[in-house]
């Protein structure tokens, strides 16, 4: 069976909390898409982590970890958070990279790192690890594979050519140093012997395990509303977080997708720029930003404050919509036991109208929330393992919330902890609305 996780909004949903967990269960844990620009926070016996680039099963030593095609493998990255994982006492992990990957090269981050100093304050708040010139190169079939590597005549020659561009670029745009070729090939052929025990043919290992029956799970980053073609465009990632993306990404067959599960929070939150149309500031926001976790709302990659506001419902129906969401995680729901009252965005305002659908990103920048209040219920529900016993006010805010977005939710999270998950039976039809 393949199961595929997947953010509802803007990313920094819980999704590593919930692939941890479910992890437990499965055989393989796959990354589908982005690179090591976002991470996923897990806590767990080994202690607190903040995953960049591997899978979120690399705490369980039976998962095979995979590195699926989709991703953009940035060799560095990788390797610096291996030896991170490994010096916190987590057992040797098994891990797969895919042949079919592609490299993020040093220059990348390079270029990401000069064009958002060029825009300024028109920048589209990149965590500048050289994604969108990742993604750039690849489709402009400029990019490096990781078997390319193994290969010196190919990588020389694909370097050569590549870098008559980017060469250009770093001269004559930003006014900076070229890439010397010679360097550059020989840093890579060293990071390549210290991965090549990892290199494998991933298509193989999971096309196998999908006719053997093996559980799969299958890991995204961001969420929906930084997809380049369904999001908040231009403020997205360079990739699809799509739960209909990861077949692509990883390299299963689309029918052996089973279950989808949207990672959505009690309320919002986000790093990054664009339209938040729930976005709350000064000591409100700071005070639900403190309490968001034991850690608080800062970015795992970049350590930015993250922007938090209430629960956007219109937001998030359109986002398990697009995901095609069987079922709903919802998180940090303990966070929220400090409040009186708890705003809900049922719908926008736009020029006078009201506003149930997601809009496109020009109508979204002009648009205000439209609230409903809820009564909070004024306690600490951590600890709590059967839903029958959380607060009544707080069942209802699940219940409230779960038609709202026209989605089960059959997992309620009420701490950080991997063993802090309620679960629940919903009797909301597993359908789109």
């Amino acid at each position: 069976m393949v199961h595929t996780i997947v953010g509802a909004n803007w990313g920094d949903e819980g999704k590593g909390k919930i692939t941890d967990l479910l992890a437990v269960n499965a055989d393989i844990v796959v990354r589908f898409q982005g690179g090591a620009n976002a991470g996923h926070t897990i806590i767990n016996e080994y202690g607190h982590f903040a995953l960049h680039l591997l899978p979120s099963g690399i705490c369980n030593p039976k998962v095979l970890n995979v590195l699926g095609p989709g991703v953009a493998f940035d060799m560095e990255a990788f390797l610096k958070e291996l030896a991170e994982v490994r010096e916190m006492g987590v057992p040797e992990p098994q891990i797969a990279i895919s042949e079919r990957a592609q490299v993020l090269m040093p220059y990348h981050i390079l270029l990401d790192c000069y064009e958002e100093e060029r825009l300024g304050k028109q920048s589209f708040g990149s965590t500048k690890s050289g994604i969108a010139p990742f993604y750039g190169d690849k489709y402009q079939k400029i990019g490096i594979q990781v078997c390319q590597l193994y290969y010196p005549e190919v990588l020389r020659e694909k370097l050569t050519h590549a870098l008559d561009i980017k060469n250009a670029l770093m001269t004559s745009l930003y006014h900076k140093d070229p890439v010397d070729v010679d360097a550059l090939i020989e840093k890579l052929t060293g990071l390549a012997e210290q991965i090549r025990p990892f290199v494998a043919d991933t298509d193989e290992i999971l096309m196998n395990a999908v006719r053997d029956g093996k559980n799969i799970l299958m890991e995204g980053q961001l969420g929906t509303l930084r997809d380049p073609d369904h999001g908040i465009y231009p403020m997205v990632t360079s990739s699809s977080p799509l739960a209909g993306y990861a077949p692509v990404g990883a390299g299963v067959p689309v029918w052996s997708i089973r279950n989808i599960t949207a990672v959505t929070k009690a309320y919002s939150s986000c790093v990054g720029a664009g339209p938040f149309t729930t976005e709350l500031y000064g000591d409100e926001a700071e005070e639900l930003r403190r309490r968001g976790g034991d850690h608080g709302e800062y970015g795992a990659k970049t350590g930015r404050p993250r922007r938090v506001g209430w629960f956007d419902g219109v937001a998030t129906r359109y986002g398990c919509e697009i995901q095609g969401a069987t079922e709903v995680a919802l998180t940090n729901l303990d966070v929220l036991g400090y409040l009186d009252e708890i705003p809900v965005c049922v719908a926008y305002e736009y020029e006078g109208k009201r506003l149930t659908r997601f809009p496109v990103t020009p109508m979204l920048e002009k648009c205000t929330p439209v609230y409903e209040i809820l009564p909070g219920w004024k306690a600490d529900i951590r600890g709590i393992t059967r839903y029958e016993d959380l607060p009544e006010n707080c069942r209802h805010y699940v219940e409230y919330l779960e038609k709202l977005i026209c989605c089960p939710i059959t997992m309620v999270s009420n701490g950080p902890r991997r063993e802090e998950m309620i679960y629940r039976k919903s009797s909301m039809p597993s359908v789109i609305c």
